[in-house]
């Protein structure tokens, strides 16, 4: 995957790349921009905010596409990519989380290592409110774009390599700290 990032991030067609990516991960593909989104910055780290709005915006897209999916077609294509990519585990600890707090369950779905898609396609299965599932997506999805793309623009080739070798290790450090930050606003 790194090696594919990396072929397509230096050639003229990456912005096309990281839009379809970005889009179709958030609704059916199982591969995460992160990997290309990396790739592209490890060369193009001036660009940072313009590449992060950049995924940040396919990648909702993408997941309202996937809403849609759960709300019209789960029945054909849904049921066909939950069980394609044996997500019917994930499908049902999703639909537990929706009934307890569908904003929290979506915002804090962009740094789970659970694909985005689980939760796009659940939100539409279960009707959830299409602008719940924007702005949580907006929030969650362009918290862990900007801050890797940050982190690539100060630090490079440096964070870069830990990026790609431990990716889901640093979502879950990424969620954990954004929790931190939501729970000590509610105490302060």
């Amino acid at each position: 995957m790194r090696d594919w990032g990396v072929k397509h991030a230096e050639g003229p067609h990456a912005k096309m790349w990281l839009a379809a990516v970005s889009f179709a991960e958030a609704s059916f593909f199982p591969i995460p921009p992160d990997m290309l989104l990396i790739a592209i910055l490890l060369t193009k780290s001036k660009r940072w905010f313009f590449y992060a709005t950049f995924t940040t915006l396919f990648s909702v897209l993408g997941g309202i596409f996937g809403y849609f999916i759960g709300v019209f077609f789960f029945d054909t294509v849904g049921e066909f990519l939950v069980s394609f990519y044996h997500l019917e585990h994930e499908m049902f600890v999703v639909s537990e989380y929706f009934s307890n707090n569908a904003f929290v369950a979506i915002f804090l779905a962009a740094f789970t290592p659970i694909p985005f898609k689980v939760f796009t396609i659940t939100a539409g299965f279960c009707k959830i409110n299409l602008l719940v599932l924007i702005v949580a997506s907006i929030l969650g999805r362009g918290i862990r774009f900007f801050v890797i793309s940050y982190m690539l623009r100060k630090y490079g080739k440096q964070i870069g390599g830990f990026v790609y070798k431990y990716f889901n290790i640093f979502s879950l450090i990424v969620a954990i700290f954004i929790v931190g930050i939501i729970f000590i606003g509610f105490l302060g």
